[in-house]
């Protein structure tokens, strides 16, 4: 099934170089029609493939669809509008949060569409303090274990862990020269693989998405065992 098409990108390329209220609001149909929707109608069928993949992720269109809205109240930058769309995947025992904000969170899938930009993911990016702690310290104990997984061919062709957030220097409690410091320093427990327009707009897209979803399985699942979140042989 097709769920984007050139009118989504459009719509998204318009967005970007008109990013005001007045403009969203008089092109707010082709958002519902051609992104908001599509990625609702995404989420459900990633939900029902994902009870084969790992019966223990879930997608829910009122929870796995970020906002369009930007929240701008710290932010130099006031334009109200994301020029981008994305939904999350999450463990059916945690919250439907990412990033800091995210206790109890775990890690996910995610996708991401944006003309020229898309991508998937998956992970835990900029975990709260309590989880990263949990994940550094199964790493120093078992740092084999962990590049069974962070090492594994399907990360390594994709690029391997994302280094957007590392650290300079071991953190707190471990030496500059531990053996695992390479992976200490990381903030961020996340792995993407870029998509092109072409895949994005294609009948094939939730073949790839499960493809690429299944090549970050075992890294999710290790940052879920972690915090207690565990895999499901059926939902």
């Amino acid at each position: 099934m097709k769920y984007f098409g050139a009118e989504s990108l459009v719509f998204l390329r318009g967005l970007a170089r008109n990013n005001r209220k007045p403009w969203f609001e008089s092109h707010r149909d082709d958002y519902q029609r051609h992104v908001k929707q599509p990625l609702a109608d995404l989420v459900q069928e990633m939900d029902l493939r994902f009870a084969k993949l790992a019966p223990e992720m879930v997608g829910d269109p009122r929870r796995s669809l970020f906002r369009i809205h930007r929240d701008i109240r710290f932010s130099n930058d006031k334009s109200p509008y994301k020029t981008n769309a994305g939904c999350w995947f999450f463990h059916r025992s945690a919250s439907s949060k990412v990033g800091q904000e995210a206790h109890g969170g775990g890690a996910g899938f995610y996708f991401h569409l944006q003309p020229g930009n898309s991508f998937v993911a998956g992970g835990c990016w900029m975990p709260p303090r309590p989880a990263l702690l949990r994940f550094r310290a199964a790493i120093a104990e078992d740092q084999r274990g962990f590049e069974r997984v962070a090492l594994a061919r399907p990360i390594t062709r994709a690029g391997g862990l994302d280094q957007d957030h590392v650290l300079k220097r071991a953190p707190r409690g471990y030496r500059d020269d531990h053996p695992a410091a390479r992976w200490l320093k990381l903030e961020s427990f996340t792995v993407s693989k870029p998509l092109t327009d072409e895949q994005v707009t294609s009948g094939r897209l939730t073949t790839t998405i499960t493809r690429d979803f299944a090549d970050f399985l075992p890294l999710v699942r290790w940052l879920n065992h972690q915090l207690g979140l565990e895999p499901a042989k059926q939902r």
